[in-house]
Parts: C-alpha cells; sequence; structure tokens
C-alpha cells in the first residue's frame, strides 16, 4: 500500500492524476470496457478462415483488447473516487492507492453488508499482469501465447470487469 501511495503521489504531482467530478464518465467507461471484454472474446474464439490473419494475431488483440477492458472499467472505478488517470502507470497508481480498501475499511463494509464493494489486491495484480502482457503483444515482434494463458488473461479481465460493474452498480 505505501509503494501505491508513492506512486500515486508522484503521479498527482505530475498531473497524470487530477481531481474529477465528472462523475457522468462513469457509465460511459463502464461501458466501453463491458464491451471491450465482448470484443476481446470474438477475437480469443475466432476460427481465422482461410485468407484472414493466423490465429497468433487474433490471440494478440484478445490479449490488447482485454487489457483495455480492464483500463476502462479501472477509470471508471477511480473516477468514483474523484479522481481522473491520464496515462496507464497513472491509472495502475490509482487502482492500488485508490480502490484497495485497507482492515477498517472493509471491516466497515462489511458490518454495512457491502462486503460486494471490497475490491481486493488480486483486481490490482490481473491489472498489472494484462498490462504486461499487452506491452508485450503490442510490442514485441512475434510471442505465440498459449490457450491457457490467453484464457488467463481473459478470464481475469472478465473478473475484473465483472467487479467493478458489481462495485458500481449504484452510478
Amino acid at each position: 500500500m505505501d509503494e501505491y501511495k508513492e506512486f500515486f503521489s508522484e503521479m498527482l504531482g505530475k498531473q497524470l492524476i487530477t481531481k474529477s467530478d465528472s462523475l457522468f464518465k462513469i457509465k460511459l467507461f463502464l461501458k466501453k470496457g463491458e464491451n471491450s471484454l465482448l470484443i476481446a472474446k470474438h477475437n480469443k474464439d475466432i476460427k481465422p478462415n482461410k485468407g484472414e490473419a493466423g490465429k497468433i494475431y487474433w490471440n494478440y488483440w484478445a490479449i490488447i483488447i482485454s487489457y483495455y477492458s480492464m483500463l476502462y472499467c479501472a477509470k471508471a472505478l477511480i473516477l468514483s473516487k474523484g479522481y481522473e488517470v491520464h496515462t496507464h502507470d497513472a491509472c495502475q497508481a490509482a487502482l492500488g492507492y485508490l480502490c484497495v480498501p485497507n482492515e477498517m475499511e472493509e471491516e466497515d463494509l462489511e458490518m454495512l453488508n457491502q462486503s460486494y464493494k471490497i475490491f481486493e489486491d488480486e483486481y490490482v495484480k490481473y491489472f498489472e499482469d494484462a498490462k504486461a502482457e499487452s506491452r508485450i503483444a503490442r510490442y514485441s515482434a512475434i510471442k505465440a501465447y498459449s490457450e491457457r494463458r490467453l484464457d488467463e488473461i481473459f478470464e481475469n479481465a472478465r473478473k475484473f470487469v465483472a467487479k467493478v460493474a458489481l462495485v458500481l452498480q449504484e452510478y
């Protein structure tokens, strides 16, 4: 948590994270994230026809789009905390610092019977992992992904998007 606090402060100082009251964007980012996940699933499941790009290229895009589905939902969640992020790293910093409750906040949510609003650290790890794989898929010349790894990234994105949608259901 302390590392995210420092990272958050640094990004805030560089104005890569700014205060925002643009709550109307929450639903827009959430919808963009949910629909991006559907597009990622389509790419993941596609069986290319002759003359179309090979499956490996569809898999690259499935990974990239899975990550972006998480990015859009993270932006929605961060907006609900009163901030807007302007880079991928800023999003990671804000997600880790603003969205993972400490023990006392968790206890309060559980006492109020709102434990569904607890955004665990594992979701931040899903985001970090997908961010790294998305970068590799975008910038490396070639990397084959096993179906297992592709499924893992997609499944983590699915869990992430579902959790954010649950946390933000009142918006």
